[in-house]
């Protein structure tokens, strides 16, 4: 049985807070200047420009990425053998969201009493937290802030089976279109297909984890993930909103198995901000 102490969780946190707001990853930048070379539009171009040189800056001189820092996401992947010692795993991760925010100078987003008072907690906690229990010793964990902008954009369809693979495309392309230029294009545009509502959701998050344009596994869903794509960019959102061939970056989708009477599609968008880092303990 491997011990992890809390310590080494909040310090690893904190750390993984403050590098997923200051350096894209080298995957993102890639696809934006694949994309660049590839805009008709001059204004697309431009404003691909801009991003590129943002992403140089915020690396360059230590500042975030974006004003929005994100709602703290975290993904654990906990394996059986772990054993965490000297305190709560979750208040460990707390009090890493806590310390990286403070350190960073990265602006505190969270607000509790969500319908009345929406009050600052002024530390950006409480993250939100998904833990999957995997076989090993190690603890993985991904920090991935998520901006309100794009988050506002998430979609939860309940599709009858007979909609079946071309109502899944319609479903994601409608949503894309209807959130137009309010999830900051280029996007990467997650989505779950099966399970259960709170299933797909999870789904098409956890698929923006996934290197920026690398296809699904399964071939099928690799052509599912082309083809809304296409459809996709040929809406002409454009970078920004302001037109042209680069509305979505990547197309992830993820699936798992669902009841025979439902087919719940989800859509969990991504600005071209597409931060998360991840450490193994």
């Amino acid at each position: 049985m491997k011990e992890i102490h809390t310590d080494q969780i909040t310090q690893a946190v904190a750390r993984l807070c403050v590098e997923s707001n200051y350096y894209l990853g080298d995957d993102v930048l890639s696809a934006l200047r694949a994309y660049r070379e590839a805009e008709v539009s001059p204004v697309g171009r431009e404003v691909l420009d801009q991003i590129l040189e943002n992403a140089e800056i915020a690396r360059d001189q230590q500042m975030p990425l974006c004003q929005d820092c994100g709602l703290t996401v975290v993904f654990l992947e906990l394996g059986q053998e772990v054993h965490i010692v000297s305190g709560d795993l979750n208040e460990s991760i707390a009090d890493g969201v806590r310390q990286g925010y403070e350190e960073g100078y990265l602006r505190k987003s969270m607000v509790t009493q969500p319908f009345s008072a929406r009050v600052n907690t002024r530390d950006n906690s409480p993250p939100v937290i998904h833990t999957t229990i995997v076989p090993g010793d190690r603890l993985k964990i991904i920090v991935a802030p998520k901006g309100g902008g794009s988050e506002n954009m998430s979609q939860l369809g309940m599709l009858k089976p007979a909609d079946g693979r071309e109502g899944v495309i319609n479903f994601v392309v409608e949503s894309v279109r209807k959130a137009g230029a309010n999830p900051c294009p280029p996007i990467i545009v997650g989505v779950g297909v099966g399970g259960s509502a709170e299933k797909a959701m999870w789904l098409a998050k956890h698929s923006l984890l996934r290197k920026v344009g690398e296809s699904s596994s399964d071939p099928e869903v690799a052509e599912l993930e082309a083809e809304i794509l296409d459809r996709v960019n040929r809406i002409g959102i454009g970078p920004q909103g302001f037109g042209g061939l680069t509305t979505a970056l990547a197309v992830h989708v993820e699936t798992f198995p669902c009841h025979i009477a439902s087919m719940p599609v989800a859509v969990n968008i991504q600005c071209h901000s597409a931060r998360h880092k991840e450490v193994v303990l």
